[in-house]
């Protein structure tokens, strides 16, 4: 067995890449434009009261600009989403040039194409580590079950080739 160590964080990253997650697009208009993350550490919380959680580093920059929207849009991401994953995730560019999406009444972003929208609003925030621990509340939600999601797993995103039997 390995101990973590804080100053060497790539054993850690590595044993975390072992589980496989789904991936989702949070986000939101701010000033009429789109801003967005993407997360691999998306939870369902709760049934009664409908509860998901999403994990956000300290250090991003762009949390910031969603923490106080009034509806944040959760994309599951699809199978057809891998650039748009990357461009979502990216610290440079226009993150959506090219992207489809809806915008809410309410400004919640949902993406074209994903394998579910979810239209949230923040419930609660944790401080955990060097992350916070965001539970939303679902307000409303849409599956798209012919879209198949996009997978996260050793670090690379992956389409499921067939579910376990």
């Amino acid at each position: 067995m390995i101990v973590p160590d804080p100053d060497e964080t790539g054993p850690l990253r590595r044993v975390y890449g072992t589980f496989p997650s789904g991936v989702v697009a949070v986000c939101a208009l701010r000033d009429a434009a789109p801003v967005g993350i993407v997360a691999s550490s998306f939870v369902a919380v709760s049934m009664n009261p409908p509860l998901v959680s999403v994990c956000v580093q300290h250090t991003s920059t762009t949390w910031p600009l969603l923490a106080d929207r009034p509806r944040l849009g959760l994309s599951v991401l699809g199978t057809t989403h891998d650039r748009a994953c990357r461009q979502i995730a990216s610290k440079t560019g226009d993150r959506f040039a090219g992207i489809g999406y809806t915008a809410t009444g309410q400004g919640a972003v949902l993406l074209h194409g994903a394998a579910a929208w979810l239209d949230c609003s923040i419930d609660t925030v944790i401080s955990a580590g060097d992350h916070d621990l965001v539970l939303l509340r679902v307000e409303a939600m849409q599956p798209h079950e012919k879209v198949a999601p996009l997978v996260f797993h050793g670090s690379r995103l992956h389409a499921l080739s067939a579910l376990a039997s």
